[in-house]
């Protein structure tokens, strides 16, 4: 026997009568109008719009008065559409196009700034008090509730232009002798302490804005105060003179603290070469439940002093969730790679080091991790890679670094006095054929006719051996090593369009004395035409130094190439 059970509907409220039925069908009918009205409001501003356009595009010869008006009648339609529509609006426009038509009312202006736009932000602010009430007025609008904040602080070009003496002279200080250098010191010293004092009121700016935000995610510092911290000296002194009391340095660590406090959602923390910010007591800050939530965690800082380090590895305990990890080489430690293996610990994807011959001149590198370590850590996670800096290192000191097992993927060389050799690029290439995908050579020396040279009392160039053996190699640059034509065509042909990027300075190519003693062949062109066929794309070599960004900013190429590094698992 079957049972039809018919279940009721659900009525609307009053329409229990035929009357509440007749007010619910009045009240629907009602609100189908203002939609049609909305809709039409909506229709009539884009046919505007579109005659406006045609007006500016082609000249008619209508009165200025009738034009004037019909603007007013554009203007007042657009600020008589709702505040939902304008976001929806403006949450298909670019952030530029937001800017520009914000612009057209103040309805449009205050919609702006509605949380659902600007998720994430990321500035780059000069050192300059011209950026400080543009970046406080941003901070003051979005600080409260961005969800991925990255800002950038750059010094560069800053003193540019100036008499002399600027934050990348690196001279002056030293020139003449008695009066001479007291007054040279004094020049520097104003527009130094101009930087710093700009410097720290923008970092109190950011901080200040997002200290009682709790919808933050991700937070990324990064301070491109590079040449105050090779020179340690001047900068504590001049640090002294900007704050002589310590009471700035004290409110930007305590803010600090406090935002990693009052965070619920951080998943990400990043702070590179940023001043006096980090402190060894920073990340106790942080609940237990964050640190065990989080994914990211990157402190690179090479100006601290001593032994002192920015985390440890029984506090690396509590980051049992961490996916990549950017460190200074020697913090990283043999009981870090312990902790990072256990089995409690999610399996470790990236790891960036930064290896600076401040941090191995001061500290020790016996408590580096040996090759049992890094292979229980490849073990862990079979995608573990790792992505290395060097900052002038010896040879004798990367043998020693570099463990068969490392699983590196990136590395980059910088060199200011120290240049590497034949054997390390040797080293390279046996050890990591299987993982190596970028080699970055840089070498910044003022004697541009004093290359050296890799190949040298060498049967074959390590480069070509580096560019044979490691079959992933997608992108080379060199600068400040001799690089001989034929061994930059043998690179080209050896890789082919596998090797996305290939930036070699002009500087850096030579050419044999067969290739210019030949008058038929232009022996530039021949290389621009070799390599180009080689690579199946057309190929220059770098005319202009600055341009390349990894030569004129390491820090800032590092620090982004990082976060890339970080993001890409």
């Amino acid at each position: 026997m079957l049972l039809f059970l018919s279940v009721p509907q659900p009525r609307p409220p009053g329409a229990r009568t035929r009357a509440g039925a007749a007010r619910v069908a009045r009240w629907r009918r009602r609100r189908q109008r203002l939609r049609l009205q909305q809709l039409r409001r909506l229709r009539g501003l884009l046919r505007g719009l579109r005659r406006r356009r045609r007006r500016l595009r082609r000249p008619t010869a209508g009165s200025p008065r009738r034009d004037r008006m019909a603007l007013c009648g554009q203007a007042a339609g657009a600020a008589s559409l709702p505040s939902e529509l304008i976001v929806h609006i403006f949450s298909f426009l670019s952030a530029p196009d937001r800017l520009r038509a914000s612009a057209s009312c103040s309805h449009w202006r205050e919609c702006l700034f509605y949380p659902a736009l600007w998720p994430q932000l990321r500035i780059c602010l000069r050192v300059s008090p011209a950026e400080q009430p543009r970046l406080e007025f941003l901070m003051r609008k979005c600080g409260w509730f961005v969800r991925e904040l990255r800002v950038e602080f750059a010094a560069e070009n800053y003193l540019s232009g100036g008499g002399g003496g600027g934050p990348g002279d690196g001279g002056g200080v030293e020139t003449g002798t008695g009066g001479g250098e007291e007054v040279e010191a004094l020049q520097l010293s104003s527009p130094w302490l101009e930087v710093l004092r700009t410097y720290l009121e923008l970092v109190l700016c950011v901080l200040v804005s997002i200290r009682n935000n709790r919808n933050l995610q991700k937070f990324s510092l990064f301070g491109d105060i590079s040449v105050l911290q090779q020179q340690g000296s001047l900068s504590n002194t001049y640090l002294s003179k900007v704050d002589p009391d310590g009471k700035k340095i004290k409110q930007i660590q305590q803010l600090f603290e406090e935002i990693l406090s009052n965070s619920r959602q951080l998943k990400w923390l990043s702070c590179g070469f940023m001043l006096e910010i980090v402190t060894a007591t920073s990340l106790s800050s942080l609940s237990n439940s964050i640190a065990h939530t989080m994914e990211h965690l990157s402190l690179l800082d090479n100006n601290i002093p001593g032994n002192s380090t920015l985390i440890t590895a029984v506090e690396l305990e509590r980051f049992v969730s961490l996916r990549s990890l950017a460190l200074d080489f020697c913090d990283f430690t043999a009981e870090m790679a312990r902790v990072l293996s256990d089995s409690n610990h999610v399996p470790l994807q990236r790891l960036s080091l930064l290896v600076h011959n401040v941090s191995v001149m001061h500290k020790s590198l016996d408590n580096m991790p040996n090759d049992e370590h890094w292979k229980a850590l490849s073990r862990k996670s079979p995608s573990f890679r790792v992505y290395m800096m060097a900052f002038d290192i010896k040879s004798e000191d990367m043998l020693k670094i570099l463990k068969p097992s490392i699983p590196l993927e990136r590395i980059h060389f910088d060199s200011y006095i120290t240049c590497v050799s034949g054997a390390i690029v040797d080293l390279i290439s046996r050890q990591y054929d299987k993982f190596l995908t970028h080699f970055i050579l840089m070498n910044d020396v003022i004697d541009t006719s004093g290359f050296p040279d890799l190949s040298d009392n060498r049967n074959e160039d390590p480069l070509v051996l580096l560019a044979w053996k490691c079959t992933k190699l997608s992108l080379l640059a060199i600068h400040g090593y001799t690089v001989w034509a034929h061994n930059l065509i043998a690179i080209a042909r050896l890789r082919g369009s596998d090797l996305r990027v290939l930036e070699v300075t002009e500087e850096s190519i030579d050419f044999d004395q067969g290739e210019l003693a030949d008058q038929d062949v232009d022996p530039v062109h021949n290389l621009i035409e070799q390599v180009s066929l080689g690579l199946s794309q057309p190929w220059h070599a770098v005319m202009d130094i600055e341009s390349l960004s990894v030569f004129t900013e390491p820090n800032r190429h590092f620090y982004r190439e990082m976060q890339n590094f970080s993001e890409d698992i």
